[in-house]
């Protein structure tokens, strides 16, 4: 039991996704978390608990899921040939060292290889995106949304925050979310014809 709040008649990882924050689950601070091995940034575990809140992932959830490869909807393990991706984009990997983040990718990943950028989504069962497809109404209204097999190489990298120290010293960095990056060379080179098939545009 959760003190003042309800437990919910909706079912996680049926109703509510696995990965989903509940109202409940309030974040507690930065300290040593064993999904990462070092400081992160936690939150309580209370999940079925008051309402959910469809467009927040659980901090500890959603970086179990990109480690351990747990499917966001159900919070079961994925396995080669039934992960799937949602809105996971194709992009270059100097792109990803460029923006706002920084995203630290091994030096052997050259800028202008291509990767599949999951973001902070771990791959679902087809069954689970199939699913979810249906009933999620972010998903419904996302313009963005390609359903596409997941890449069987990947990449974990952390996004960093930075945690004040209470005794008055420089800030420490903690984990905040893990970010998937796919990395397939059949992908690649599908990617690269028909971004080449592409007709350029006219400069203005």
């Amino acid at each position: 039991m959760v003190p003042g709040m309800k437990k919910s008649h909706l079912s996680v990882g049926v109703d509510v996704p696995w990965v989903t924050s509940w109202t409940a689950e309030a974040i507690t601070g930065v300290a040593p978390c064993a999904s990462v091995g070092a400081l992160a940034l936690c939150q309580q575990e209370a999940a079925g608990f008051g309402k959910p809140e469809y467009s927040k992932n659980h901090l500890l959830r959603q970086r179990l899921s990109v480690q351990r490869m747990l499917c966001p909807m159900c919070g079961e393990p994925t396995q080669t040939g039934d992960r799937w991706t949602q809105v996971a984009r194709r992009t270059w990997a100097g792109s990803l060292r460029r923006d706002a983040n920084g995203m630290a990718l091994p030096r052997e990943i050259e800028d202008a290889r291509v990767v599949i950028d999951a973001g902070s989504i771990a791959p679902l069962h087809k069954a689970c995106s199939d699913l979810s497809l249906q009933h999620c109404p972010h998903l419904k209204a996302d313009p963005n949304v390609n359903v596409q097999p997941f890449p069987e190489l990947w990449l974990v990298t952390p996004l960093l925050i930075p945690a004040t120290n209470e005794t008055g010293g420089e800030p420490l960095p903690a984990v905040a979310f893990l970010q998937l990056v796919g990395v397939t060379e059949r992908l690649d080179a599908d990617w690269r014809r028909k971004r080449a098939a592409q007709p350029k545009a006219r400069a203005a």
